[in-house]
Protein backbone atom coordinates (compact mmCIF):
# COMPACT_ATOMS: atom_id res chain seq x y z
CA UNK A 1 0.00 0.00 0.00
CA UNK A 2 1.09 3.48 -0.66
CA UNK A 3 1.43 6.03 1.68
CA UNK A 4 -0.89 8.31 -0.43
CA UNK A 5 -3.31 5.88 0.58
CA UNK A 6 -3.19 6.34 4.58
CA UNK A 7 -6.02 8.91 4.68
CA UNK A 8 -9.54 8.37 4.53
CA UNK A 9 -12.54 9.99 4.40
CA UNK A 10 -15.95 8.75 5.27
CA UNK A 11 -19.14 10.82 4.46
CA UNK A 12 -22.49 9.54 5.56
CA UNK A 13 -25.44 10.95 6.80
CA UNK A 14 -26.05 7.51 9.21
CA UNK A 15 -23.23 6.23 11.40
CA UNK A 16 -23.05 4.34 15.00
CA UNK A 17 -25.17 5.03 17.30
CA UNK A 18 -28.00 4.23 14.60
CA UNK A 19 -29.00 0.38 14.13
CA UNK A 20 -28.98 0.16 10.28
CA UNK A 21 -27.48 -1.59 7.59
CA UNK A 22 -25.48 1.49 6.18
CA UNK A 23 -24.34 1.35 10.28
CA UNK A 24 -23.36 -1.98 10.21
CA UNK A 25 -21.08 -2.11 6.82
CA UNK A 26 -19.72 1.24 7.13
CA UNK A 27 -18.55 0.47 10.70
CA UNK A 28 -17.09 -2.76 9.34
CA UNK A 29 -15.76 -0.66 6.26
CA UNK A 30 -13.74 1.52 9.15
CA UNK A 31 -12.78 -1.08 11.38
CA UNK A 32 -10.88 -2.40 8.49
CA UNK A 33 -9.20 0.75 7.16
CA UNK A 34 -8.55 2.00 10.92
CA UNK A 35 -5.57 -0.90 10.79
CA UNK A 36 -3.48 0.39 7.80
CA UNK A 37 -4.95 4.29 7.39
CA UNK A 38 -6.20 7.35 9.00
CA UNK A 39 -10.29 7.60 8.81
CA UNK A 40 -12.19 10.28 9.29
CA UNK A 41 -16.17 9.77 9.20
CA UNK A 42 -18.08 13.05 8.60
CA UNK A 43 -21.97 12.13 9.82
CA UNK A 44 -24.49 13.41 11.73
CA UNK A 45 -25.48 14.07 15.87
CA UNK A 46 -27.61 10.94 16.83
CA UNK A 47 -30.90 10.98 17.25
CA UNK A 48 -32.35 12.24 20.50
CA UNK A 49 -33.37 8.48 20.86
CA UNK A 50 -29.72 7.68 21.07
CA UNK A 51 -27.86 10.95 22.62
CA UNK A 52 -25.97 10.43 25.90
CA UNK A 53 -25.54 13.30 28.09
CA UNK A 54 -22.51 15.20 27.52
CA UNK A 55 -19.13 13.31 28.45
CA UNK A 56 -15.53 13.28 27.56
CA UNK A 57 -14.55 10.92 25.07
CA UNK A 58 -13.07 7.56 26.14
CA UNK A 59 -15.46 7.89 28.84
CA UNK A 60 -17.39 5.28 30.51
CA UNK A 61 -20.25 3.30 28.39
CA UNK A 62 -24.13 3.06 28.80
CA UNK A 63 -25.68 -0.66 28.93
CA UNK A 64 -26.00 -1.93 25.51
CA UNK A 65 -22.94 -0.09 24.48
CA UNK A 66 -24.02 3.25 23.53
CA UNK A 67 -21.45 5.62 23.14
CA UNK A 68 -21.52 9.34 24.67
CA UNK A 69 -20.57 11.97 22.04
CA UNK A 70 -18.96 15.05 23.62
CA UNK A 71 -19.29 18.66 22.17
CA UNK A 72 -16.38 20.32 19.96
CA UNK A 73 -15.99 23.79 18.88
CA UNK A 74 -18.23 25.89 16.58
CA UNK A 75 -21.31 23.99 17.36
CA UNK A 76 -19.94 20.89 15.73
CA UNK A 77 -20.23 17.40 17.61
CA UNK A 78 -17.07 14.84 17.09
CA UNK A 79 -16.24 11.68 19.45
CA UNK A 80 -13.64 9.26 19.05
CA UNK A 81 -14.48 5.57 17.01
CA UNK A 82 -13.08 3.76 19.63
CA UNK A 83 -10.11 2.94 16.89
CA UNK A 84 -6.52 3.83 16.84
CA UNK A 85 -6.31 6.33 13.87
CA UNK A 86 -10.20 7.27 13.85
CA UNK A 87 -11.92 10.32 14.35
CA UNK A 88 -15.96 10.90 14.11
CA UNK A 89 -17.22 14.36 13.30
CA UNK A 90 -20.39 14.88 14.09
CA UNK A 91 -22.96 18.20 12.44
CA UNK A 92 -26.50 18.55 13.41
CA UNK A 93 -29.07 17.68 10.99
CA UNK A 94 -32.76 17.87 10.53
CA UNK A 95 -34.50 14.83 10.65
CA UNK A 96 -38.22 13.41 10.55
CA UNK A 97 -40.62 12.75 13.13
CA UNK A 98 -39.79 9.76 13.40
CA UNK A 99 -36.06 10.58 13.87
CA UNK A 100 -34.31 9.72 10.25
CA UNK A 101 -32.47 11.68 7.83
CA UNK A 102 -35.14 11.27 5.26
CA UNK A 103 -36.45 14.09 2.62
CA UNK A 104 -35.30 16.83 0.77
CA UNK A 105 -34.50 19.22 3.21
CA UNK A 106 -32.98 16.61 5.62
CA UNK A 107 -30.44 15.92 2.72
CA UNK A 108 -29.87 18.75 2.19
CA UNK A 109 -29.07 19.63 6.03
CA UNK A 110 -26.65 17.32 5.88
CA UNK A 111 -25.29 17.91 2.35
CA UNK A 112 -24.65 21.89 2.43
CA UNK A 113 -22.36 21.62 5.42
CA UNK A 114 -20.86 18.49 3.97
CA UNK A 115 -19.55 20.47 1.47
CA UNK A 116 -17.72 22.46 3.45
CA UNK A 117 -16.28 20.45 5.68
CA UNK A 118 -14.58 18.35 2.23
CA UNK A 119 -13.30 21.70 1.44
CA UNK A 120 -12.01 22.70 4.47
CA UNK A 121 -11.20 20.03 6.88
CA UNK A 122 -7.77 17.95 6.65
CA UNK A 123 -7.13 17.04 3.09
CA UNK A 124 -8.14 12.91 2.40
CA UNK A 125 -5.58 10.91 -0.41
CA UNK A 126 -9.40 9.02 -0.92
CA UNK A 127 -13.10 9.51 -0.14
CA UNK A 128 -16.07 6.95 0.02
CA UNK A 129 -19.61 8.31 0.16
CA UNK A 130 -22.80 6.46 1.04
CA UNK A 131 -26.37 7.77 -0.66
CA UNK A 132 -28.13 9.29 -0.99
CA UNK A 133 -27.25 10.56 -4.32
CA UNK A 134 -26.93 13.82 -3.80
CA UNK A 135 -24.63 13.22 -1.54
CA UNK A 136 -22.64 11.94 -3.99
CA UNK A 137 -22.77 14.80 -5.91
CA UNK A 138 -21.72 17.19 -3.76
CA UNK A 139 -18.89 15.16 -2.62
CA UNK A 140 -17.60 14.96 -6.37
CA UNK A 141 -17.60 19.08 -6.94
CA UNK A 142 -16.36 19.54 -3.50
CA UNK A 143 -13.27 17.23 -4.08
CA UNK A 144 -12.73 18.63 -8.08
CA UNK A 145 -12.81 21.69 -6.18
CA UNK A 146 -10.23 20.91 -3.55
CA UNK A 147 -8.03 18.66 -5.62
CA UNK A 148 -7.41 22.49 -7.72
CA UNK A 149 -5.44 23.57 -4.15
CA UNK A 150 -2.04 22.52 -4.53
CA UNK A 151 -0.80 20.22 -4.08
CA UNK A 152 -2.56 19.78 -7.48
CA UNK A 153 -3.70 15.90 -6.98
CA UNK A 154 -6.96 14.52 -7.80
CA UNK A 155 -9.07 13.33 -4.70
CA UNK A 156 -10.60 10.19 -5.99
CA UNK A 157 -13.64 8.77 -4.24
CA UNK A 158 -15.38 5.35 -3.66
CA UNK A 159 -19.61 5.21 -3.96
CA UNK A 160 -20.98 2.72 -1.35
CA UNK A 161 -24.31 1.69 -3.41
CA UNK A 162 -26.48 -0.26 -1.16
CA UNK A 163 -29.63 0.50 -3.71
CA UNK A 164 -30.30 2.41 -6.58
CA UNK A 165 -32.40 5.34 -5.23
CA UNK A 166 -33.28 6.33 -9.15
CA UNK A 167 -35.52 3.24 -9.33
CA UNK A 168 -36.91 3.52 -5.91
CA UNK A 169 -38.07 7.19 -7.03
CA UNK A 170 -39.64 5.83 -10.14
CA UNK A 171 -41.38 3.05 -8.73
CA UNK A 172 -42.84 4.90 -5.91
CA UNK A 173 -44.65 7.31 -8.31
CA UNK A 174 -42.66 10.47 -7.96
CA UNK A 175 -43.57 13.07 -10.69
CA UNK A 176 -41.59 12.47 -14.28
CA UNK A 177 -39.12 15.48 -13.55
CA UNK A 178 -38.36 14.10 -10.53
CA UNK A 179 -37.49 10.94 -11.27
CA UNK A 180 -35.37 12.19 -14.09
CA UNK A 181 -33.77 14.89 -11.89
CA UNK A 182 -32.85 11.90 -9.46
CA UNK A 183 -31.34 9.54 -12.21
CA UNK A 184 -29.47 12.41 -13.97
CA UNK A 185 -27.82 13.43 -10.02
CA UNK A 186 -27.32 9.85 -9.03
CA UNK A 187 -25.74 8.89 -12.79
CA UNK A 188 -23.36 12.28 -12.01
CA UNK A 189 -22.61 10.93 -8.58
CA UNK A 190 -21.62 7.24 -9.91
CA UNK A 191 -19.73 8.36 -12.68
CA UNK A 192 -17.53 10.54 -10.76
CA UNK A 193 -16.36 7.60 -9.08
CA UNK A 194 -12.61 5.87 -9.35
CA UNK A 195 -14.74 2.79 -8.54
CA UNK A 196 -18.06 1.84 -7.14
CA UNK A 197 -19.23 -0.75 -4.46
CA UNK A 198 -22.24 -2.68 -4.83
CA UNK A 199 -23.72 -4.65 -2.29
CA UNK A 200 -25.56 -7.27 -4.78
CA UNK A 201 -25.21 -8.54 -8.26
CA UNK A 202 -28.34 -6.51 -8.93
CA UNK A 203 -26.94 -3.07 -7.79
CA UNK A 204 -24.02 -4.02 -9.97
CA UNK A 205 -26.07 -3.95 -12.86
CA UNK A 206 -27.66 -1.26 -12.61
CA UNK A 207 -25.01 1.01 -11.46
CA UNK A 208 -23.76 0.11 -14.45
CA UNK A 209 -26.76 0.81 -16.91
CA UNK A 210 -26.77 4.44 -14.78
CA UNK A 211 -23.23 4.68 -15.22
CA UNK A 212 -21.71 2.98 -18.09
CA UNK A 213 -21.39 -0.69 -19.26
CA UNK A 214 -17.62 0.00 -18.25
CA UNK A 215 -18.45 1.94 -14.99
CA UNK A 216 -15.76 0.21 -12.21
CA UNK A 217 -18.01 -1.40 -10.15
CA UNK A 218 -17.06 -4.27 -7.57
CA UNK A 219 -19.78 -6.69 -5.68
CA UNK A 220 -19.32 -6.23 -1.85
CA UNK A 221 -22.11 -8.18 -0.75
CA UNK A 222 -23.59 -7.31 3.46
CA UNK A 223 -22.72 -8.63 6.21
CA UNK A 224 -23.31 -8.55 10.02
CA UNK A 225 -21.51 -8.28 13.30
CA UNK A 226 -21.38 -11.54 14.54
CA UNK A 227 -19.66 -10.46 17.46
CA UNK A 228 -22.59 -8.46 18.42
CA UNK A 229 -25.36 -10.27 16.68
CA UNK A 230 -24.89 -13.47 18.17
CA UNK A 231 -27.38 -16.07 20.44
CA UNK A 232 -25.32 -15.71 23.36
CA UNK A 233 -26.30 -13.18 25.89
CA UNK A 234 -28.78 -11.91 27.23
CA UNK A 235 -32.55 -11.26 26.56
CA UNK A 236 -34.10 -7.77 26.49
CA UNK A 237 -35.79 -6.99 29.68
CA UNK A 238 -39.03 -5.58 28.07
CA UNK A 239 -39.70 -8.44 25.93
CA UNK A 240 -42.90 -10.27 26.32
CA UNK A 241 -42.77 -13.64 28.41
CA UNK A 242 -44.57 -15.38 25.53
CA UNK A 243 -43.75 -16.31 22.03
CA UNK A 244 -43.59 -13.09 20.14
CA UNK A 245 -41.69 -11.84 16.76
CA UNK A 246 -39.58 -9.27 16.11
CA UNK A 247 -39.45 -6.29 13.01
CA UNK A 248 -35.84 -4.75 13.98
CA UNK A 249 -34.76 -2.00 11.90
CA UNK A 250 -36.10 0.48 9.23
CA UNK A 251 -40.03 0.35 8.25
CA UNK A 252 -40.50 2.26 5.00
CA UNK A 253 -42.26 2.21 1.63
CA UNK A 254 -40.23 -0.52 0.03
CA UNK A 255 -40.23 -3.04 2.72
CA UNK A 256 -43.81 -2.69 3.46
CA UNK A 257 -43.59 -3.32 7.01
CA UNK A 258 -47.64 -2.90 7.26
CA UNK A 259 -48.13 -6.21 5.73
CA UNK A 260 -47.03 -8.44 9.32
CA UNK A 261 -48.97 -5.49 11.57
CA UNK A 262 -52.32 -6.62 9.10
CA UNK A 263 -51.24 -10.11 9.25
CA UNK A 264 -51.68 -10.17 13.61
CA UNK A 265 -55.34 -9.66 12.65
CA UNK A 266 -55.71 -13.42 11.46
CA UNK A 267 -52.71 -14.00 14.26
CA UNK A 268 -54.48 -13.35 17.16
CA UNK A 269 -57.59 -15.03 16.28
CA UNK A 270 -55.16 -18.67 15.76
CA UNK A 271 -52.87 -17.85 18.72
CA UNK A 272 -54.12 -16.18 21.17
CA UNK A 273 -51.56 -13.67 22.74
CA UNK A 274 -49.49 -13.54 20.01
CA UNK A 275 -47.34 -10.56 20.18
CA UNK A 276 -45.18 -8.45 17.43
CA UNK A 277 -42.71 -6.12 18.63
CA UNK A 278 -41.53 -3.40 15.91
CA UNK A 279 -37.97 -1.83 17.28
CA UNK A 280 -36.56 1.05 14.63
CA UNK A 281 -38.16 4.07 12.85
CA UNK A 282 -39.48 4.94 9.55
CA UNK A 283 -42.40 6.41 7.53
CA UNK A 284 -44.27 3.03 8.06
CA UNK A 285 -44.68 4.03 11.35
CA UNK A 286 -47.68 6.19 11.25
CA UNK A 287 -49.72 3.01 9.63
CA UNK A 288 -48.38 0.35 11.93
CA UNK A 289 -49.64 2.81 14.67
CA UNK A 290 -53.07 2.95 13.10
CA UNK A 291 -53.24 -0.72 12.15
CA UNK A 292 -51.99 -1.62 16.41
CA UNK A 293 -54.77 0.78 17.75
CA UNK A 294 -57.10 -1.71 15.79
CA UNK A 295 -56.03 -4.68 17.69
CA UNK A 296 -55.86 -5.96 20.82
CA UNK A 297 -54.17 -3.98 23.50
CA UNK A 298 -51.08 -5.14 23.65
CA UNK A 299 -50.80 -7.16 20.09
CA UNK A 300 -48.23 -4.53 18.59
CA UNK A 301 -45.77 -2.60 20.41
CA UNK A 302 -43.68 0.04 18.58
CA UNK A 303 -40.51 0.69 20.03
CA UNK A 304 -37.77 3.64 19.01
CA UNK A 305 -34.44 2.57 17.09
CA UNK A 306 -32.07 1.07 19.97
CA UNK A 307 -27.97 0.67 19.33
CA UNK A 308 -26.96 -2.75 17.72
CA UNK A 309 -26.14 -4.51 20.77
CA UNK A 310 -29.96 -4.18 22.41
CA UNK A 311 -31.44 -5.20 19.11
CA UNK A 312 -29.65 -8.19 19.58
CA UNK A 313 -31.15 -8.99 22.43
CA UNK A 314 -34.49 -8.57 21.04
CA UNK A 315 -33.84 -10.63 18.63
CA UNK A 316 -32.17 -13.29 20.28
CA UNK A 317 -35.15 -14.33 22.30
CA UNK A 318 -37.97 -14.00 19.15
CA UNK A 319 -39.60 -16.90 17.94
CA UNK A 320 -38.60 -15.35 14.23
CA UNK A 321 -37.17 -11.84 13.05
CA UNK A 322 -39.87 -10.41 10.38
CA UNK A 323 -38.30 -9.45 6.93
CA UNK A 324 -40.09 -7.80 3.92
CA UNK A 325 -39.57 -6.44 0.46
CA UNK A 326 -42.49 -4.67 -1.42
CA UNK A 327 -42.48 -6.50 -5.00
CA UNK A 328 -42.65 -4.10 -7.75
CA UNK A 329 -41.13 -0.30 -6.35
CA UNK A 330 -37.76 -1.14 -7.76
CA UNK A 331 -36.46 -3.01 -4.78
CA UNK A 332 -36.61 -6.75 -5.97
CA UNK A 333 -32.73 -7.21 -5.97
CA UNK A 334 -32.61 -6.29 -2.54
CA UNK A 335 -30.93 -8.14 0.72
CA UNK A 336 -32.22 -6.58 3.50
CA UNK A 337 -29.37 -6.99 6.30
CA UNK A 338 -32.50 -7.80 8.76
CA UNK A 339 -31.79 -11.18 7.56
CA UNK A 340 -28.49 -11.67 8.58
CA UNK A 341 -28.40 -10.04 12.04
CA UNK A 342 -31.33 -11.88 12.90
CA UNK A 343 -29.90 -15.31 11.68
CA UNK A 344 -26.63 -14.47 13.19
CA UNK A 345 -28.52 -14.45 17.07
CA UNK A 346 -29.80 -17.84 16.10
CA UNK A 347 -33.80 -16.81 15.23
CA UNK A 348 -35.59 -17.86 11.90
CA UNK A 349 -36.61 -15.19 9.58
CA UNK A 350 -39.67 -14.87 7.83
CA UNK A 351 -39.08 -13.19 4.76
CA UNK A 352 -42.23 -11.97 2.35
CA UNK A 353 -41.48 -10.64 -1.02
CA UNK A 354 -38.74 -11.15 -3.52
CA UNK A 355 -35.53 -11.20 -4.34
CA UNK A 356 -32.20 -13.15 -3.39
CA UNK A 357 -32.97 -12.88 0.58
CA UNK A 358 -35.65 -15.04 0.15
CA UNK A 359 -34.12 -17.70 -1.82
CA UNK A 360 -31.25 -17.96 0.63
CA UNK A 361 -34.34 -18.87 3.06
CA UNK A 362 -35.81 -21.12 1.20
CA UNK A 363 -32.90 -23.26 0.38
CA UNK A 364 -30.81 -23.25 3.25
CA UNK A 365 -34.19 -24.03 5.49
CA UNK A 366 -32.97 -20.79 7.50
CA UNK A 367 -36.81 -19.74 8.40
CA UNK A 368 -39.93 -19.28 5.94
CA UNK A 369 -40.20 -17.84 2.89
CA UNK A 370 -43.54 -16.76 1.42
CA UNK A 371 -45.03 -13.87 -0.99
CA UNK A 372 -46.27 -10.48 0.13
CA UNK A 373 -49.50 -11.05 1.22
CA UNK A 374 -51.66 -11.03 3.84
CA UNK A 375 -52.96 -14.60 4.42
CA UNK A 376 -49.76 -16.36 3.18
CA UNK A 377 -47.71 -14.28 6.07
CA UNK A 378 -50.06 -14.72 8.56
CA UNK A 379 -49.80 -18.51 8.09
CA UNK A 380 -46.12 -18.38 8.00
CA UNK A 381 -46.79 -16.10 11.51
CA UNK A 382 -48.66 -18.94 12.79
CA UNK A 383 -46.53 -21.61 12.22
CA UNK A 384 -43.16 -20.48 13.75
CA UNK A 385 -45.42 -19.09 16.71
CA UNK A 386 -46.45 -23.19 17.18
CA UNK A 387 -43.11 -24.17 16.38
CA UNK A 388 -40.91 -25.19 19.36
CA UNK A 389 -37.47 -23.58 19.68
CA UNK A 390 -34.92 -25.96 18.42
CA UNK A 391 -30.57 -25.59 19.43
CA UNK A 392 -29.48 -27.40 16.64
CA UNK A 393 -31.18 -25.63 14.36
CA UNK A 394 -30.59 -22.35 16.09
CA UNK A 395 -26.73 -23.07 15.75
CA UNK A 396 -27.03 -24.08 11.85
CA UNK A 397 -28.34 -20.67 11.30
CA UNK A 398 -25.59 -18.73 13.35
CA UNK A 399 -22.86 -20.97 11.38
CA UNK A 400 -24.32 -20.45 8.31
CA UNK A 401 -24.11 -16.41 8.83
CA UNK A 402 -20.36 -17.15 9.99
CA UNK A 403 -19.51 -19.13 6.94
CA UNK A 404 -21.07 -16.78 4.22
CA UNK A 405 -22.10 -12.94 5.39
CA UNK A 406 -19.71 -12.15 8.13
CA UNK A 407 -19.06 -8.29 8.43
CA UNK A 408 -15.31 -8.89 8.47
CA UNK A 409 -15.09 -10.57 5.26
CA UNK A 410 -17.76 -7.49 4.15
CA UNK A 411 -15.40 -4.82 5.62
CA UNK A 412 -12.02 -6.04 4.04
CA UNK A 413 -13.55 -6.91 0.79
CA UNK A 414 -14.62 -3.28 0.70
CA UNK A 415 -11.14 -1.47 2.38
CA UNK A 416 -9.13 -3.21 -0.21
CA UNK A 417 -11.27 -1.31 -3.25
CA UNK A 418 -10.59 1.59 -0.75
CA UNK A 419 -7.17 1.49 0.04
CA UNK A 420 -6.68 0.46 -3.81
CA UNK A 421 -8.33 3.66 -5.58
CA UNK A 422 -6.36 5.88 -2.80
CA UNK A 423 -3.08 4.45 -3.71
CA UNK A 424 -4.10 5.08 -7.64
CA UNK A 425 -3.39 9.19 -7.41
CA UNK A 426 -3.07 11.09 -10.92
CA UNK A 427 -2.51 14.57 -11.73
CA UNK A 428 -5.48 16.65 -11.98
CA UNK A 429 -5.79 16.99 -15.82
CA UNK A 430 -6.73 13.78 -15.40
CA UNK A 431 -10.34 12.45 -16.18
CA UNK A 432 -11.83 11.70 -13.52
CA UNK A 433 -14.90 10.05 -15.31
CA UNK A 434 -17.32 9.56 -17.83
Amino acid sequence: MSDRASRVVLATRIYAPEAAAATFRLGALVRSLSARARVRVLTTTPPPALRQPRATPGGPQSNHGRRPVGTGAAGQECDRAGLGGVTVSRWPVLRDRTGYVRGYLPYLSFDLPLALRLLVGPRPDVAVVEPPPTTGAVTRVALAVRSLVPPARRIPYVYYAADVWSDATASMGAPRPVVRLMRAVEAFALRGARDVIAVSDGVAERVRVLAGPDAPVTVVPNGIDTDVFTPDGEQHPDAPRTAYLVYAGTASEWQGAEIFAEAMREVVAAVPGARLVFVGQGSSWPALRRIAAGLPPGTIELRPLVPAEEAAAWLRGAAAALVGVRPGVGYDFAYPTKVVAALACGTPVVFAGPGPAGDDVREHRLGLAVEHEVGAVAQALVQVLRTAPDGAEARRRVEWVREHRSLRATGDGAAEVVLAVGSDTRPVSSPAGP
